[in-house]
């Protein structure tokens, strides 16, 4: 069974609602998966947008939302969600805070990813896990700030294999 990540309130690269935005209510989106395999000790959640600060002249990727230790019998997380799952853990997001920070793109379109890692390890709150990455699979969606609506989807997000989580 592949790892798989989804959210009810848009479609893998459809446009983000403005309610998940900055620009509106600035809520997680309710996000669901399946596939965990079945040695997995653990789930990272990383939402992050490649684009930053202008996806004409991306210079980093900005860090949305950090969430680690996800006990793997979780299968999600509502929308807007207040309490996380027993033994999950927060990392700060590139606003040096923790929590979700929804898109707020300062120009231009912008790509999220919802990215969820399975690992067969704990990650350590002084350092990064020592596990390994047993599966990946993200989602994206697009925001931006202005009314046109520009088709640009020449990268397209795919699976990750076996690697090193560090």
């Amino acid at each position: 069974m592949t790892l798989k990540i989804e959210s009810t309130a848009f479609a893998a690269d459809g446009e983000i609602p403005v309610r998940y935005t900055g620009e509106g209510e600035d809520l997680s989106p309710p996000l669901s998966w399946s596939g965990v395999p079945s040695s997995t000790k653990s789930l990272v959640l990383l939402v992050d947008d490649p684009d930053a600060p202008d996806p004409a002249a991306p210079k980093m990727v900005w860090v949305h939302w950090v969430l680690y230790n996800i006990p793997p019998s979780v299968t999600g997380l509502s929308e807007g969600v207040k309490s996380l799952p027993v033994g999950t853990g927060e990392g700060l997001n590139d606003w040096k805070r923790t929590g979700y920070g929804g898109p707020l793109p300062p120009i231009g379109r912008h790509r999220y990813f919802h990215k969820l890692y399975a690992l067969d390890g704990c990650c350590q709150t002084k350092r990064a896990g020592a596990g390994f990455a047993l599966a990946a699979f993200p989602i994206s969606g697009s925001s931006h700030r202005f009314l046109e609506q520009t088709q640009d989807k020449t990268r397209r997000p795919g699976t990750l294999d076996i690697r090193p989580f560090a």
